[in-house]
């Protein structure tokens, strides 16, 4: 199932109001590292190879989302992305072009035809992979975008990016671009906002402990603890001080090219229940409402 020219996932680039209570809240609530900064950014890193995760940028008084950051499989692979972008409606923004962020390496922006950002890389710098660190995130594992016509985001992210379906329910179209279940994920809504991104944490132990120390920070658990149908996953759900969901995960379910994509009829919990433990009630009016807030900075 894998995308012939997306790797992975890198990171995020968002706009926040506070940057010195970001790091305090990125840093000793989250548990990412600074991995650079300057006047007007901060760099985030987890314990895993990529330079950083999240690129927080000073912004107005409320949160937007910059980009989303994937992974080129080449350099073949960012020209043929930059190739394809406009046959399937959508725009170059940035051509590739040496990057001069602390990742640096050759980067591509492309909007899509609904306004979403995706930066592409190729070449930027990675760091050694150690073991894993209780307790600390390792990497980004997905992004789940919302969509007002889901049929025709998916459609450009297979054309454009290489994704594939790996399962659709009701309400989100996962997409796969690796070993992941899913990279990206589109939500069907009305609006074309940042859903959540989900940081990959080492083991059940540590999602657990994240849960405890949100909430002692004043950031309860809006969703969760729960494992999800599709992918899997364990699931942790909270609202950071600025209003973006994030989320805890861990046990993703790992695929390959003989998983079968399934559809909303094989996606069916009892009444009551939105995962497969049954023991936390579903998203509540706060978490959905900060589930379509997050906006993508305008052309």
């Amino acid at each position: 199932m894998s995308s012939p020219w997306i790797e992975g996932l890198r990171s995020v680039a968002l706009e926040v109001p506070d940057l010195a209570q970001a790091e305090t809240f990125y840093t000793q609530v989250w548990h990412l590292e600074v991995a650079s900064r300057d006047a007007g950014a901060l760099y985030l890193r987890g314990s895993g190879s990529d330079a950083y995760l999240l690129a927080l940028h000073a912004g107005g008084p409320a949160p937007r989302i910059r980009h989303v950051t994937l992974r080129a499989r080449s350099a073949q692979a960012l020209a043929t992305i930059a190739e394809q972008v406009k046959p399937a409606g959508g725009r170059i923004v940035a051509p590739p072009a040496p990057l001069l962020d602390p990742a640096g390496g050759t980067g591509l922006t492309l909007r899509d035809p609904h306004g979403r950002l995706f930066q592409v890389v190729h070449g930027d710098a990675q760091r050694a992979e150690g073991p894993p660190v209780k307790d600390k995130p390792q990497r980004l594992t997905h992004v789940v975008l919302n969509s007002h016509a889901v049929d025709e985001t998916q459609a450009f992210l297979s054309s454009v990016l290489g994704f594939t379906l790996a399962d659709r329910t009701v309400a989100i179209a996962f997409m796969n671009c690796n070993r992941d279940h899913h990279t990206l994920a589109v939500g069907i809504s009305d609006n074309d906002a940042l859903n959540h991104i989900a940081f990959l944490m080492p083991d059940f132990e540590s999602v657990m402990r994240g849960g405890g120390r949100l909430r002692d920070a004043g950031h309860p658990i809006q969703w969760g603890p729960g494992r999800h149908g599709p992918g899997n996953n364990l699931f942790n759900y909270f609202i950071d001080p600025f209003g973006v969901v994030i989320e805890y995960t861990a046990e993703v379910e790992q695929v390959d090219e003989s998983y079968q994509p399934r559809g909303p009829e094989d996606w069916k919990w009892p009444a009551g229940r939105v995962d497969q433990w049954g023991i936390s009630p579903p998203p509540g009016a706060t978490l959905k409402e900060a589930q379509r807030k997050v906006l993508f900075v305008p052309s």
